[in-house]
């Protein structure tokens, strides 16, 4: 939103000649940037967090069998 009002606050300063009006519209359009930057590190970070507990999960399950693993699951049953 404030990237779209940066932009029209611009081109108005550059339609009527006020350089404090586009300077101010390039200020909205960087900070929209900014904030949609922070949001993708925000996302990434989370992302990589799931992942990480995941994998833990993933290999606190490979070794339930103990030292020699699930061997009993490969002898036959008598």
């Amino acid at each position: 939103m404030e990237k779209a009002e940066g932009r029209m606050k611009e081109a108005y300063g550059a339609l009527v000649g006020d350089e404090a009006k586009k300077e101010e519209g390039r200020a909205l359009q960087r900070k929209a940037q900014a904030q949609a930057e922070a949001e993708q590190r925000e996302r990434t970070r989370q992302a990589e967090a799931l992942a990480e507990e995941a994998e833990k999960v993933r290999d606190r399950q490979k070794g339930k069998g103990g030292l020699l693993g699930d061997v009993s699951d490969t002898l036959p049953k008598l």
